[in-house]
């Protein structure tokens, strides 16, 4: 299932337009906070399809019954540019686990790439719903490769959700031939339908990684 929640007008179209601005991306620590914003939306829009039990809540004057969510949430990112994304996400699921990968592209000298994965940091998964954050969904490589030494470290989550800000026509329709159709829900802000010959989507945001903390070697 996919979500484009930047096709509904609402607050978060705000924040996507500001991470595109070339004249306001600059400033890393608003583009951080824009990601950080963006990642709160999804995740109350998750919120949303978790299952809920309820709970008796004691007040100073009494008691209440609440519907409190059941599922043991995991939220994992992708180095180093989903960090902000995940972090707008532990602002909601603050009881959350986290875990970490570390993909990126290794360029070769055809102008090509391949994908790295160096680090895994991963508790179970077996049973739990997994977030996993990436700010920008370009030919889904990364998010195939990310999901999949998850799943070889920590074993099947019963459910994932999958969050971008941007994504490419080409990653969405990867991203659905690759992970578990059943299990996986693709939450995006926007979905735009070009990519460059070095797979960066256009028009996009550019570097995503490079906009949160710098120019990397």
């Amino acid at each position: 299932m996919i979500h484009i929640l930047g096709k509904e007008n609402t607050i978060l179209n705000k924040f996507i337009s500001q991470v595109r601005d070339c004249k306001v991306q600059t400033d890393s620590m608003r583009f951080r906070r824009n990601i950080e914003r963006i990642g709160e939306i999804m995740g109350y829009e998750i919120s949303k399809t978790l299952n809920y039990k309820p709970q008796v809540v004691e007040t100073p004057l009494g008691e209440v019954q609440m519907s409190l969510i059941s599922d043991r949430v995991v939220v994992a990112t992708v180095l180093r540019a989903g960090l902000p994304l995940q972090q707008g996400l532990l602002n909601y699921y603050d009881d959350a686990e986290c875990a970490f990968v570390s993909a990126y592209r290794k360029n070769k000298k055809d102008g090509t790439f391949k994908i790295n994965v160096e680090y895994v940091s991963c508790g179970d998964l077996e049973g739990k719903v997994l977030i996993l954050t990436d700010p920008m969904l370009a030919t889904g490589q990364s998010l195939r490769l990310t999901y999949e030494s998850l799943v070889a470290h920590g074993g099947e989550p019963l459910h994932t959700h999958v969050v971008s800000v941007i994504a490419s026509e080409q990653g969405v329709e990867y991203a659905e031939k690759h992970l578990p159709s059943k299990t996986t829900t693709l939450w995006l802000g926007a979905v735009d339908a070009e990519l460059t010959s070095k797979a960066y989507i256009v028009p996009g945001i550019g570097d995503a990684g490079d906009l949160c903390y710098g120019k990397k070697l």
